[in-house]
């Protein structure tokens, strides 16, 4: 018989044992990639190729804090700015303690096209909207999700603003990195709380890369000082600082990984001792035969890593076969646009199962290195 065949049926002698064995390795990978996936989603939202000439300028203290528009004339002549909008978070929704579940945004609808070449909708309709100030357009995947059409009428409350709006839908649009959100005019907005004269921020481009970091010294040096002063960043710059409020919950996703590794080891190091255990009369009549002590470690290793090796390609395997074919805005109530599987995750996968494989059978080989062929031999079955 071969060295792989005796390992082979070696790991066979408990088939029970090894399903469940695999199983427990396999589950844990899969919901140790899926716990990357999530974390990558939270961590690194998606951006498209013009994100790079996109800028946003807040109020420097806070998110919550507005900004007149009578910044708007200043920033205007900042040379290199080639759109500017205002643009705020409204936190809408149509009940009144009901949830948000999709981002609705207040903006100039004129310049929408120019800040998002990449956005498509019907011509038609985008003019529609850009003509009526109480319409919206509404994203492909919310209008699918929600079932909403052209020309219909709905209300929306802010959790923010203690205004409500009646909104008609003007059009659907697609074509973004994310086709959940919906945009209305923010002069209705204006009007809605009469006359408010601020915005959330600025939302702008630039007309090069070369230009940004001029830009954006410009803006931030303008109003320094001032009653309102503003952090100008590019698109990139914001998301990233936005992420960082997620502090905690990348904490806990990290924990719970760690958690999940803890108990991968602790399941398989002891499968491991077990089958060893079984087998010591045969491992001391391998070394009354000759077999070196390196020799008996290759040989548990072997079964070790093999065991983990399969739990890895079930479970990471599974894991991007399921997250490739799944929908998931639907199966996720439009909380997220994807969740994709890199190369990097089953990399990480593999590395997480290698090291499985050599961590779980240490205490087995150490326990059969300090053995004696006497001892191993008056071991019962």
């Amino acid at each position: 018989m071969s060295i792989t065949g005796f390992v082979i049926r070696n790991a066979l002698r408990n088939k029970r044992r090894l399903l469940l064995s695999v199983l427990s390795a396999a589950v844990s990978l899969f919901l140790l990639v899926s716990l990357m996936v999530v974390l990558r989603e939270l961590t690194q939202p998606p951006t498209d190729a013009d994100a790079a000439l996109r800028v946003a300028v807040r109020n420097k203290v806070s998110l919550m804090s507005m900004l007149p528009q009578r910044q708007r004339t200043i920033i205007e002549r900042v040379p290199g700015v080639e759109v500017i909008t205002p643009f705020v978070w409204f936190g809408g929704k149509q009940e009144v303690d009901g949830p948000i579940r999709f981002g609705t945004f207040a903006i100039e609808a004129a310049k929408l096209r120019k800040l998002l070449p990449e956005i498509r909708c019907d011509d038609a309709q985008f003019e529609s909207w850009v003509k009526d100030r109480a319409s919206c357009i509404v994203g492909r995947d919310t209008a699918q999700q929600y079932g909403y059409k052209v020309g219909d009428r709905f209300t929306l409350v802010s959790g923010i603003f203690p205004t409500k709006l009646e909104l008609r839908v003007a059009g659907i649009y697609s074509g973004t990195v994310d086709d959940r959100n919906m945009f209305f005019h923010h002069k209705y907005l204006d009007e809605a709380m009469h006359d408010w004269g601020q915005t959330g921020m600025w939302w702008m481009k630039v007309t090069s890369t070369e230009v940004m970091p001029e830009v954006v010294d410009t803006i931030n040096k303008a109003f320094a000082n001032s009653a309102n002063e503003v952090r100008a960043e590019s698109e990139r710059a914001f998301q990233a600082a936005f992420v960082s409020m997620w502090g905690g919950i990348k904490f806990l996703i990290g924990s719970i990984s760690g958690f999940v590794l803890l108990t991968l080891v602790m399941v398989t190091a002891s499968t491991m001792s077990m089958a060893v255990r079984e087998r010591f009369r045969e491992l001391a009549i391998l070394k009354a035969l000759g077999f070196r002590r390196r020799d008996l470690f290759a040989l548990i290793l072997a079964e070790s890593f093999g065991l983990a090796a399969l739990g890895a390609l079930i479970g990471a395997g599974g894991a991007w076969l399921f997250y490739s074919t799944m929908d998931v805005p639907k199966a996720t109530h439009g909380i997220f646009v994807a969740l994709e599987v890199t190369p990097q995750m089953l990399g990480t996968a593999a590395l997480v199962a290698s090291l499985l494989g050599i961590i779980s059978c240490l205490a087995p080989a150490i326990a059969v290195a300090k053995m004696s062929v006497t001892e191993g031999l008056r071991t019962l079955d």
